[in-house]
């Protein structure tokens, strides 16, 4: 550790994408809420990656991992015991589309899927549920979590959302129809 009168031989990590949380404004609602349900003007910047009827599915803007998603309904509600059937259902549906998604984008080796319920649990959004999503490689937690408290994303996250946001799509697409075999003669 250097003293006052020594530099710092540590060296730095740049985060630059964390300026936009540490500047922004803190409390005044729930960022979830609205997110899901329509596109913003000015394109895709909220990491939405898909919309269902009643639940939707976002890149988490501070991941655990690269490829973080998390699934959530729109309707503003903390207890999953008060979810509409349909809203489980899609949620869930959602839940494993994902993993299916990231399986396919990313090639993980595991995943890790829950929800942090409470405080007490982790919840760092308490009133509003949603589904982690979360790839796992052998060996992605290393020394940097561990001794730093620093996670290492190596793709911006604007990028990952459209990589996921183009797969997502392609899987909704039918599968080509096969060629028109030849008629045959008799």
């Amino acid at each position: 550790m250097a003293t006052v009168n020594e530099p710092d031989a540590r060296p730095l990590l740049w985060a630059p994408w964390r300026i936009e949380y540490i500047r922004s404004p803190k409390g005044g609602g729930c960022f979830l809420c609205g997110l899901g349900q329509a596109p913003p003007p000015d394109g895709e910047d909220d990491l939405v990656i898909a919309r269902g009827t009643a639940c939707f599915l976002i890149l988490n803007r501070f991941p655990y991992n690269s490829g973080h998603l998390m699934a959530a309904p729109f309707r503003h509600v903390a207890d999953p015991s008060r979810l509409t059937p349909g809203e489980r259902s899609e949620l869930t549906d959602l839940t494993f589309r994902a993993r299916e998604l990231l399986a396919k984008v990313m090639r993980p080796d595991g995943f890790n899927l829950g929800m942090n319920l409470g405080a007490a649990a982790g919840a760092g959004l308490e009133d509003h549920l949603h589904q982690h999503i979360v790839p796992r490689w052998q060996g992605d937690t290393n020394f940097m979590p561990v001794l730093a408290d620093t996670r290492v994303v190596p793709e911006a996250l604007t990028a990952t959302a459209a990589i996921l946001r183009q797969a997502w799509a392609a899987m909704d697409e039918p599968p080509p129809a096969p060629p028109p075999s030849a008629p045959t003669r008799r």
